[in-house]
């Protein structure tokens, strides 16, 4: 008898702890990059390119459910905001936004048949959509100071973190997939 870890239905305080675990990465691995960042002297652009607060969203999205990945989604901005001033009190709510759908998105797909590497495409699609849509509602409509011309510059800059998630994730989840039917 097998059974596979993205198919699990799991405890709400197993969710928690994942959720916990996914919001201390995605708060601590920008961290990380932007001390690489000072070092090699690119500053927080390492930050922008490599967008190190999507995979640990991502991913328990996709181990865990859209509980989990949401509200470490939601959450991880928010508390990453708080310690580091980072992101900008600006582009604060878009990325907690952001974070949110990818989180939600992950967890929808998460029992699909359809390969993980499409999954992850999807999910970013979703967000990035999303964003781009309250960017431009801000803008518009509230007087934001984040000018809809982001959107495009972000996901350039943001391509090798992107194409970075598209190997990254589901190679994570295939091993733990695998790990978890071995162990049966």
């Amino acid at each position: 008898m097998t059974t596979v870890i993205t198919n699990r239905k799991f405890s709400i305080k197993v969710q928690v702890i994942g959720a916990l675990i996914a919001l201390i990465s995605a708060v601590a691995l920008p961290q990380l990059i932007h001390s690489i960042g000072a070092v090699s002297g690119m500053g927080t652009n390492l930050g922008e390119i490599f967008l190190p607060m999507h995979l640990p969203v991502i991913l328990i999205g996709l181990l865990m459910g859209s509980y989990a990945g949401g509200i470490a989604g939601l959450l991880s901005p928010f508390v990453s905001f708080a310690l580091t001033s980072m992101p900008t009190s600006a582009m604060l709510p878009f990325m907690m936004i952001e974070l949110c759908v990818y989180g939600i998105c992950a967890g929808l797909l998460r029992n699909s048949k359809i390969p993980v590497i499409l999954k992850v495409s999807i999910i970013q699609i979703a967000g990035r959509i999303i964003k781009a849509g309250a960017i431009a509602i801000g803008f518009y409509t509230l007087g934001t100071t984040i000018q809809p011309s982001v959107i495009l510059t972000s996901i350039i800059t943001g391509l090798f973190g992107i194409i970075l998630q598209l190997v990254i994730i589901p190679l994570v989840v295939y091993r733990l997939k695998n790990a978890d039917n071995e162990s049966f």
